[in-house]
Order: structure tokens, then sequence, then C-alpha cells
């Protein structure tokens, strides 16, 4: 039933308050499942525990989300617009150079891995190799992700005056800083647990990513 509205096509104060209501729960369910899948693990936790750790219903849950395939799935798109915002934000702020493109990656390490331990588990380590529904929406966000740093390093490179050695070295450059990113955060928060450790981590890990991408650029010929 669509939601009742005044003659002004605006909503009613009810139906306003009906739709905080729901947007309310329906975060609250999420929050609850990420939780629970970042520590117990996506496969042993069911919807009854969600649910409970939620304080609704099962069935309320089954009305916001079809399946636990559909919960993380849900999460993990939440989880990827915050990540790439908040490094877009970084980058944006400061232009286009080499010092912001450090400072992103200072930033992924140093506050998102820092302060979303918990969506780290999700995005990196929860969501891989599950269904293949799961697993294309991985892909998409990692592709998205890619994107954004092939872009980065591409307008870096404009702004500072390089030229790319070969027509794959900007892509090679986005796709290895993922990996990079990816592999020293699961190393370091899940398998070692160092994360009160992880900014001097993070610091050589973007000194050494740095170290690659200058070794694939050319200076621009003066003209």
């Amino acid at each position: 039933m669509p939601a009742k509205k005044t003659k002004n096509g605006s909503l009613t104060p009810s139906a306003m308050r009906r739709q905080r209501e729901r947007e309310h729960r329906y975060q609250t369910i999420l929050a609850a499942a990420e939780k629970l899948f970042a520590t117990e693990g996506y496969h042993k936790s069911s919807m009854e525990q969600i649910a409970n750790a939620s304080e609704v219903s099962v069935g309320a849950v089954y009305f916001y989300f079809k399946n636990k395939e559909d919960l993380i799935i849900q999460l993990m798109d939440e989880i990827g617009y915050l990540l790439r915002s908040t490094l877009g934000t970084v980058f944006l702020k400061h232009g286009a150079t080499m010092e912001s493109f450090k400072m992103a990656g200072h930033v992924f390490f140093e506050d998102f891995c820092v302060n979303y331990p918990e969506k780290c588990a999700i995005i990196f380590r929860e969501s891989a190799g599950q269904s293949q529904l799961v697993e294309k929406h991985r892909k998409d966000l990692f592709d998205k992700c890619t994107g954004d740093v092939l872009q980065a390093i591409t307008e870096v490179a404009k702004n500072e005056g390089y030229t790319f050695k070969d027509k794959y070295s900007a892509e090679i450059i986005a796709v290895s800083i993922m990996g990079i990113y990816e592999r020293v955060a699961y190393q370091y928060l899940f398998w070692q647990d160092q994360s009160k450790n992880l900014k001097p981590i993070g610091r050589d890990a973007v000194a050494f990513i740095l170290g690659g991408v200058k070794n694939l650029f050319e200076e621009a010929p003066c003209t």
C-alpha cells in the first residue's frame, strides 16, 4: 500500500513517521547482521540470531530481506559506498597529487580499517567464496574501487606532468594497489590481529606502493 500523501503531494506526518521507523528497523537489522557475520561468521549466523540481535521477529527480518544472501549483498553495497566515499573525499580535498594519493592510502589503514573492522571483515573475508550472486557483487565492488584508483592515478599523472611507461601501467597500478590493500588488511586485521599497529604497517605498505607507482612513471618531455 502506498504511503498517504497530502493534497500537495508530500507525505503526511504519520506516513513520514512510519517511513522513519521502517528505515530505522532496516538499518538495525543490517547492523546486527554485520556484527554477527563479522564475529560468528556468515555460515554460522542464522536469520533467527539476526532477529534476536535486532530485537524483532524473524518475520520482520524476512520482510526486509529475502535471506542471508540478500543481507550480505546489502551490507557489501553500503560498506563499498562508505569505503569509496571516504577515500574519494580525501583525494578530492587535496587535489590530484601524489601527496593526496598517499594520504588516501593512510586513511584506508588508519581510519577505515581501524574504525570499521567489522565492515572490513564483511568485504574482505565473509563475502569471499560465497554464492555466484554474492561473488558477482564482490567483483563489482572491487571493480569500482579499482576504477576509482585508476582514475585517481591517471589524474595525478596528468596534473604532475608524468606519462606511463606502458599502456597497461595505470591499470596494473590500480589492480596492484587493490590487491595489496586487501591482503595487508586481511593479514594484519584477521590473521595476526595487529589492529593496534596498523598505522606503521599501513604507512610501510603505502610507501612500498608509491615506490612501485613511481617506477611506472616517466616524466613528460619538456616543451
